[in-house]
Order: structure tokens, then sequence, then C-alpha cells
């Protein structure tokens, strides 16, 4: 029953009315939220790397890389926030991994696509909100230090969700 309520807050930290008021989500959802994510965003782009077309394999490989190493700074200090990190998904998010599993070609492109549109959105707004008025200084820190990383994913996405060639989406340095 604890997992389930877990769950459910999250999902209503990241969507629902504190994202809506701009509400910073509390330290222990704020990393579970991300460590969610970051698991979201390597499933899924593992999956495109696979079936997606060449800008999203190229995509998918920055998700990639990029996530493992939020997700390492997240086990890295997770101890100094008193909380587990979760080791799988919650449902929402299986069932998109479970869909994208199901799909090829032009369907699976499309979905993919707006996972990533949709779930670097969520992201950047949980980020901008904690970075704002969260309760721990140095998470704080990493999260607005983490910020420009995901505005360049959600452009990224955006691109390649509007066709955009792969080379308009590469990294600036």
């Amino acid at each position: 029953m604890h997992a389930l309520r877990s769950c459910s807050s999250a999902r209503l930290q990241k969507t629902g009315i504190n994202s809506t008021l701009g509400i910073a989500p509390k330290t222990e959802d704020f990393v579970r939220q991300v460590a969610i994510s970051d698991m979201f965003e390597i499933q899924s782009s593992r999956i495109a790397q696979e079936r997606g077309n060449a800008d999203q394999k190229a995509f998918a490989g920055t998700m990639i890389k990029d996530h493992q190493v939020t997700s390492a700074d997240l086990m890295d200090h997770a101890g100094e926030w008193k909380t587990a990190l979760p080791t799988k998904l919650h449902s929402l998010h299986q069932s998109k991994i479970d869909k994208l599993k199901s799909l090829h070609g032009t369907e699976f492109s499309s979905r993919y696509n707006l996972d990533q549109v949709s779930g670097h959105k969520d992201a950047v707004s949980l980020f901008e909100r904690y970075a704002k008025g969260g309760d721990d200084p140095n998470l704080k820190e990493w999260a607005e230090k983490t910020l420009p990383t995901l505005w360049h994913h959600l452009e990224m996405a955006q691109e390649i969700a509007a066709g955009k060639p792969v080379e308009s989406t590469r990294c600036r340095s």
C-alpha cells in the first residue's frame, strides 16, 4: 500500500496541482521523481536505439548517457537526503515502456517523440520548481545546474518531433 501511495504522490507532484501552482515538491518526492524519470528515459531510449530512425537513435544515445549521469549523481547522494531510490518504474511509466515495445516504424517514432517531449516538459517543470523552492540547499543547487541540460533535451526532442535533422540538435559546447 505504501508503494502505491508513493507512486500516486509522485504523480500528483509532477503533473497535479503542485505543478500547476508552481509549488516545489518535497525533497523525497523530487529525488524519487528524478529517479523514475531517469529510468524511463534510459529504458525508452534503449528501445529507440533498436527501433527508431537515425535521428532518434542519435538522440537516444544522448538521453542514455546524460540520464545515466543524473542517476549516478542521485545514487551518490541519496543517503544525504535519506531517500530510498526506486528500483523499478511505477505503473504509468511501465505502461508507456510496454506500449513502445509493441510499436514499430512510424507508430513507434510518433509515440517515442511524444513521450520525450512530454517527459522533458515535466522534468523541466520539476527541476525549476525544486531549484526555486526546494528545502535542501545542495539539491537545489544540483537542480539548478542540471536545468540547462534538461532544457536542451526538451529542445532536441521538440526538433526531432518536428522532423528537423539531428545535426540541428547536437549539444552546444
